[in-house]
């Protein structure tokens, strides 16, 4: 029997307890991937998520995309933005996840052009930021592959235990 098509659509309200269990999974498993740490994250609700919806950003920019198949839920990625006027034009993409079972089969690849795609809907958006942890090769070709370039590092940007790791500082011009 054939695998059931993956989907990516923007999360609604009734996903969010997918949502924390994909998040507290990818967290506990990749803690240096991540600025959030699992055990802080996996005490909050699932509704304190909410706000990543943008279900109320009236100039969009504001969403979170998951990536389904036949039910499941296999990775999800963020775009924020200030609303304040003169960082208005920025969106940023956040907390970019894919389960670990489902890495290397382009679904990282269809969440971010998707990501990219859906803030290109948003009103004033020109370019797109994120960061990403400098050792994670796979996450950083990634973002190069989809037109992101690097304009700096921060050393010692994250610290997991007693170790530190750098965040590369990446922009997509829209």
């Amino acid at each position: 029997m054939a695998e059931p098509a993956l989907e990516i659509r923007r999360l609604q309200g009734t996903d969010l307890a997918a949502y924390k269990a994909l998040r507290d999974a990818a967290l506990a498993d990749d803690p240096s991937a991540f600025t959030s740490d699992a055990e802080t994250e996996r005490r909050k609700p699932p509704e304190a998520y909410l706000a990543r919806l943008g279900l109320e950003a009236r100039l969009g920019g504001v969403f979170t995309l998951g990536a389904w198949r036949g039910g499941s839920l296999l990775g999800a990625v963020s775009c924020e933005r200030d609303m304040r006027a003169k960082v208005l034009h920025i969106g940023h993409v956040i907390g970019m996840m894919v389960r670990s079972d489902e890495r290397g089969r382009g679904v990282g690849r269809l969440l971010v052009d998707a990501c990219i795609a859906e803030a290109r809907r948003g009103v004033g958006i020109e370019m797109l930021t994120l960061t990403v942890t400098a050792t994670n090769a796979g996450a950083v070709r990634l973002y190069e592959r989809t037109g992101f370039v690097r304009y700096g590092s921060l050393p010692n940007a994250i610290k997991v235990g007693d170790g530190y790791h750098a965040k590369d500082l990446m922009v997509l011009t829209l």
